[in-house]
């Protein structure tokens, strides 16, 4: 394993644990970014299942580029939309490590704005 790769788990499962901590029985809202796509998911941490997900590889996306912060505002809302429907309104936000800032960011507001409370 690459000193990078250790470095960045180190830091995913620092944030984790913290949220752990604080989420009183809440489910987190996870996001994975690569270089192309964004995609989150809301899961449900006691019985380990997810209960609402989008990306922005989904065949129904409507977003031009899955790679900008426009198409992570649009998963945001997506995302959240499922998780209401599901019967979910509070989740705590787990960014995987990521620095609060451009897609992760804009994800959040997008989750937000779609009715979700963190």
């Amino acid at each position: 394993m690459s000193k990078q790769r250790t470095i960045n788990l180190r830091r995913k499962q620092r944030s984790r644990t913290r949220l752990r901590k604080l989420a009183n029985g809440r489910p987190r809202l996870s996001v994975f970014r690569s270089s192309k796509h964004i995609y989150a998911q809301v899961i449900d941490d006691i019985s380990g299942t997810t209960l609402a997900s989008a990306s922005s590889k989904e065949a129904n996306f409507s977003g031009d580029k899955g790679s900008n912060a426009e198409a992570a505002s649009i998963i945001g809302n997506l995302v959240a939309e499922r998780a209401v429907k599901a019967g979910v309104k509070e989740v705590i936000f787990d960014r995987g490590g990521y620095i609060f800032h451009g897609r992760v960011k804009a994800l959040a507001e997008g989750a937000r704005n779609g009715g979700l409370q963190f």
